[in-house]
């Protein structure tokens, strides 16, 4: 580590003597015959050398544009490009700092078309809705991929666990050729694909496929990512394998292939691994083999497509899974995209909990051990079709279909006892279950637009079919000592079965007032849930020796129905600058509920008042504001209301309350962009509150042998107050060094009003969390970054029973890639945590270094890595945890210190359409 820092400060030494000159170039377009100001055309500058890009810009609605930056050159290339104009081109000689180049000329192109070609060369362009960048433009590593280049892009972000921003705005949707890459996980494909394949990546804001159809706007806090692919480069076979094996038996394995045939594409992935990590997430090297973090204490292995999920359990997890994706065209208007995933996973946890409970009058500890196995297969096949029946009529239908598969194994031991010692009660119970779940969704949705003012019919309708059948044995001894001693023992078998049946309609009306810019919006929302649960337990009859006396208290057969309508009317306004809403829609909704074992039957009904209201403006296009509010009602579940007793574990008993009323909460939200894209810097803030009425809470009651009695109650005064802000900025030293920074946090601030054996109480909890980041990169070099956050946490309560509490959390960071030699890589990532909220006995602080070395060979084409998880050895998780009813310290089987060798290796046979590169594999 000395060695390391040593080096930086060595590398940051000879950045200082780097002969830059600063340079501010301005100007106006217009163009030739009408002098009228050219907005949103293209200004960028490049070097003579080579043609790499400096620096660009956009004009603005006066035409005005302005360049900043750094370089070692005495002349760069200025050119300007625009839609339907002649691309301008000057070589600008940078013997001053300010450089004021006037007004500026474009003429008219006679030639449309050939325009279209010299305007393709430009890095950037801006569209009515789109931002393109041109990837031969930017200069990247030979062998980079899509994340790679990403990561040079004006305006682009990617932070290390592949996350995407662009000027300040999160994407969360990645496109291949408009449409989607296996599943929604973005590092699918920015890992994946190499940048040599890559035409253009084009940045909008994220819509619907029925938003896109109708022109609406769309989410403009979201972007959407769309690669397309060089149409040379679009026939063949691309993909990557990868295998690793390590000390305590530690193993990974994956792998992913690709297909592509023009419009047709095929893809097959595969992967497992013990490290709970998701087998097929290739990418940068320290997440290629082992993901898993500290911070990850209930880290499971699991990963998420879409609301598909792979893997899964607690503790230690060896998962397995494989899928196949198929996308096609049949036709201009039609579109096919299907796929299957598998998943299965075994798991094993033991988890030792120690809590301190609070009363008004005492105290008592509860103190268990725990042991899971848990074993899951899971199928899931999905459907998206698209089909364009004439220029205003659209058909979208997404279904899929679902199977699982799981089992596991439960065993806890658990005794409370008082303060003296005394023990006051003690359960062991052993558990086996085994259920098998399956499902139906569908989706369809008809947009059919009418007249050129942007009015539009949509019909919205989803449907889900889902049943579980459930297999429970359980044996258990629950002893209750004190006045009224008590022992109760089960050995019982359940035979359970729950289904659902939901669906909803959704018709949606848009009446232009202003065409395409001030809309009357018109919905109607029906929805109706209807679900059963019979849970039928039967105890073991000594006699028969077999499981067949019914015991009916613990039996359930219910029937709940949750009906709900929704008409809502509003105003929209939309133009390039100010977006505007508002809405009001009335909910009317029944809940019912039918118990065919005993007579415990009830239906009631819920009426209310909803509200929204949204405003942006675009004061630039760098600064943006925006705020909104809403009233939102919610109503309590079935089982809140039901007065069924539920007696299965008889230390904890829970009921339901049918007078329980609905619950208003009022949002309002507040918040801000400024971020400017040529020099990279910008801020970011963000406000919400919400306050609550009749919010429904637990209402429990614990007797004199802390057997805890549930049930639930409405309260008033509950709020929840949030903000975050920071600030970003880029400094560029040179054309391959930089400097960013980042400061800023965050303040949660928050009221709960609950009860503690039967008194009433308020807490209120404030928590700072203040942040800042460094981070210095040379091109091709090294990358460090520090960042330190700490965590003040104050809560206090409205009675003298609870003592306020005030405890600090520190996390300091250090993150460094070196990537010299030039086949030689190496990753660390170092997190030191102290957290002042451990009881005595628990470590207070820690360090996680997780290294990985990686060397390429055969020509890039193979990668060989060794990784050290937990260096130090230091993941015991070991946590405490703190409430105003309970303070709680727990432990875990956690994933420890392992090393690992490993070897990756990828393969590209793209080419140009109807013919692949050579006979054999051609490898990047």
């Amino acid at each position: 580590m000395k060695h390391l820092l040593t080096g930086v400060l060595l590398l940051l030494s000879v950045a200082s003597f780097s002969q830059t000159k600063d340079f501010e170039i301005s100007g106006q377009l217009v163009s030739e015959e009408k002098k009228e100001p050219l907005e949103s055309a293209t200004i960028y500058l490049q070097r003579v050398k080579d043609s790499s890009l400096v620096t660009y810009t956009i004009s603005d609605k006066q035409g005005d544009f302005f360049l900043k930056d750094k370089t070692s050159d005495d002349k760069l290339n200025l050119y300007i490009s625009y839609v339907g104009y002649k691309t301008y081109f000057k070589t600008i000689s940078i013997d001053k700092k300010e450089i004021d180049l006037g007004e500026i000329s474009l003429a008219e192109d006679d030639n449309v078309l050939d325009e279209v070609v010299i305007k393709s060369q430009a890095p950037v362009t801006v569209k009515t809705d789109t931002l393109e960048f041109n990837v031969a433009s930017f200069k990247t590593k030979k062998d980079a991929n899509v994340e790679d280049l990403l990561k040079k892009l004006p305006g682009v972000e990617v932070d290390s666990e592949g996350n995407i921003t662009v000027n300040g705005k999160p994407v969360n949707k990645i496109l291949v050729n408009g449409k989607p890459f296996f599943g929604d996980d973005p590092t699918i494909a920015t890992r994946n694909l190499t940048k040599d394949i890559v035409d253009k990546i084009q940045v909008t804001d994220t819509k619907t496929e029925s938003e896109a159809f109708t022109g609406e706007k769309g989410d403009d806090q979201n972007k959407t990512i769309n690669i397309t692919i060089d149409e040379e480069k679009n026939k063949g076979i691309f993909g990557r394998l990868a295998g690793g094996v390590g000390t305590d038996e530690r193993f990974e394995y994956a792998g992913l292939v690709n297909y592509f045939d023009n419009d047709v594409r095929i893809s097959l992935l595969g992967g497992g691994n013990n490290i709970n990590t998701a087998g097929f997430s290739f990418g940068e090297i320290q997440k290629m083999y082992g993901g898993a973090r500290y911070i990850s204490v209930n880290s499971n292995g699991a990963i998420n497509f879409g609301g598909r999920q792979f893997g899964g359990g607690q503790g230690i997890t060896n998962s397995r899974t494989a899928g196949a994706n198929y996308a096609d065209d049949f036709g201009k208007n039609t579109e096919l995209t299907t796929d299957y995933f598998y998943s299965a996973a075994n798991s094993y946890n033991n988890v030792v909990r120690n809590r301190e409970n609070i009363l008004p009058d005492d105290r008592y500890f509860s103190n268990s051990s725990s042991s899971t196995q848990s074993n899951t297969d899971s199928h899931a096949a999905n459907l998206k079709f698209k089909t364009q029946i004439d220029s205003t009529f659209l058909i979208n239908i997404r279904p899929q279909f679902k199977y699982n598969i799981g089992n596991s194994n439960y065993s806890n031991t658990e005794e409370t006892t008082r303060l003296n010692g005394e023990l006051t009660n003690r359960s062991n119970t052993q558990r086996n279950s085994d259920n098998i779940q399956k499902s139906f969704e569908n989706n369809l949705n008809l947009t059919k637009k009418y007249g050129t003012g942007g009015g539009f019919f949509k019909l919205n309708i989803d449907n889900e079919i889902e049943n579980s059948d459930l297999e429970n044995k359980i044996n258990s001894i629950t002893e209750v000592y004190g006045d009224d001693p008590e022992t109760i023992t089960r050995n019982q078998f359940t035979d359970g079965e729950q289904s659902s049946n939901q669906y909803e309609i959704k018709p949606e009306f848009r009446l232009p007032i202003l065409s395409k810019t001030l809309y009357f919006d018109l919905e109607y929302a029906y929805k109706n849930d209807k679900r059963k649960d019979r849970q039928s337990v039967f105890d073991f009859d000594e006699t028969a020796q077999d499981f067949s006396n019914f015991n009916i208290d613990q039996s359930t057969d219910f029937t709940n129905t949750d009906r709900t309508s929704r008409p809502e009317a509003g105003l929209r306004y939309n133009d390039k600058k100010l977006r505007a809403g508002i809405n009001a829609g009335y909910v009317m909704r029944t809940l019912a509920s039918e118990d065919a074992l005993r007579d415990i039957n009830f239906e009631n009904d819920f009426n209310a008042l909803e509200l929204s209201a949204n405003l942006s403006y675009q004061f630039s296009q760098k600064f943006r504001m925006y705020s909104g509010y809403y009233l939102r009602n919610t109503a309590p579940s079935v089982s809140q209301l039901s007065p069924y007793v539920d007696v299965s574990d008889p230390l904890n008993i829970v009921q339901g309350n049918p007078d329980l009323r609905p619950s208003n909460s009022n949002n309002v939200y507040l918040g801000l962009r400024n971020f400017d894209f040529q020099t990279k810097s910008g801020i970011y803030g963000y406000f919400n509150a919400q306050f609550s009425q009749d919010r429904v809470v637990p209402k429990t009651t614990v007797d004199n042998n802390f057997v805890r009695r549930t049930t639930y109650a409405n309260v008033d005064g509950y709020y929840s107050i949030h903000g975050n802000g920071r600030y970003s900025k880029t400094i560029k030293l040179d054309s391959v060094k930089s400097i960013k920074y980042r400061v800023g946090g965050s303040v949660n601030a928050n009221r709960n009003v609950n009860f503690n054996n039967n008194v009433q109480y308020a807490s209120r909890t404030i928590t700072y969390s203040p942040f800042v980041s460094f981070s210095f990169i040379w091109d091709r070099l090294f990358e460090i970054e520090p960042s330190y956050r700490v965590s003040l946490n104050k809560n206090t309560f409205n009675i003298n029973l609870f003592e306020d509490r005030t405890y600090v959390v520190h996390d300091l960071k250090l993150e460094t890639i070196t990537t010299f030699p030039e086949k030689l890589e190496w990753n660390n990532d170092i997190t030191y945590s102290y957290n002042t909220n451990i009881a005595p006995g628990f470590q207070k602080d820690a360090i996680f270094w997780n290294t990985t070395l990686s060397y390429s060979v055969m020509k890039d084409k193979g990668l060989i890595t060794l990784k050290a998880y937990d260096l130090l050895n230091q993941n015991t998780n070991a946590r405490r945890t703190s409430t105003q009813d309970y303070i709680e310290d727990v432990q875990s089987t956690v994933l420890q210190r392992y090393f690992m060798v490993g070897f990756s290796y990828k393969f590209n046979t793209l080419g140009k359409k109807g013919e692949t590169r050579g006979g054999d594999f051609w490898f990047d």
